[in-house]
């Protein structure tokens, strides 16, 4: 296998992407896996420090990491940060079915967010 340079890392598509149907909206959404500082972000998000006590900060998560993971078939977010809000108030059911894909694309399993709240 050959050794990579600087530049075909920083030129390689990492980022998979799906078509996941979503019928309740009329057809199809793309979502892809996160960057390595979008899922930093997400995961500081996740956590709310108290003193010297940290929480886990379930709100709104699934719709915080679609709206880092929906996106056009070019790999662009379709939502900003500010659409959390919104995005939180579709469906339960279409929203996890595309946070479900999101975690797997992006490696992020339920057992991520509980490290987070022993950490």
């Amino acid at each position: 296998m050959a050794v990579l340079n600087k530049a075909q890392i920083l030129a390689a598509d990492d980022l998979p992407r799906e078509a996941v149907s979503v019928p309740e909206w009329g057809g199809d959404v793309f979502v892809r896996a996160l960057t390595a500082s979008e899922r930093d972000a997400f995961e500081q998000e996740l956590t709310i420090q108290r003193g010297k006590q940290i929480e886990v900060n379930m709100k709104d998560v699934r719709a915080k990491l679609c709206s880092r993971a929906i996106c056009d078939e070019a790999g662009e977010r379709l939502f900003t940060d500010a659409d959390i809000h919104a995005l939180g108030a579709k469906s339960a059911a279409v929203v996890t079915r595309l946070f479900e894909v999101a975690q797997r694309l992006s490696g992020l399993t339920g057992a991520d967010v509980e490290q987070l709240a022993k950490n």
